[in-house]
């Protein structure tokens, strides 16, 4: 019969070791792509880097002020030599979200993508459309 001490503290290392293990390519994996925000004068910027996904696999839209943009990155990179011939691909969905201010005009946002990059404009309301005045009766 073998004896083993009891070691507490097991579990947690196994946990741990299966946090930070490098995820296998079994499935599909997933992508989360670099997202930077910034405010302007007269609109909200979206930059969104997505290298490697071509447009059509892009998809932006709007439920209940909540701008959502999610696709899928398919890459696949063939190698043939004399004496080997190699081929890797990989896929990555991705979906992010962001919650839209009160004063964002939701009915002329645009989205265009160059290099890799896509650039998601929502231009703000004027105070004139934003605010409403009340009449008393």
């Amino acid at each position: 019969m073998l004896v083993t001490r009891f070691d507490p503290f097991k579990q947690f290392r196994n946990l741990e070791k299966s946090l930070y293990e490098y995820p296998s390519n079994e499935g599909v994996s997933g992508f989360v792509p670099v997202v930077n925000t910034r405010e302007g004068e007269f609109a909200y910027h979206i930059d969104v880097d997505l290298p490697g996904v071509d447009k059509k696999d892009i998809k932006v839209d709007i439920h209940k002020d909540i701008l959502t943009i999610s696709g899928e990155r398919k890459t696949k990179e063939e190698i043939k030599e004399d004496d080997y011939y190699k081929i890797e691909t990989s896929f990555g969905k991705f979906s992010r979200s962001f919650n839209l201010p009160e004063n964002a005009d939701v009915e002329n946002i645009e989205a265009s993508g160059d290099n890799g990059v896509l650039e998601v404009v929502v231009p703000k309301l004027s105070e004139e459309k934003h605010k409403k005045i009340v009449e008393i009766k």
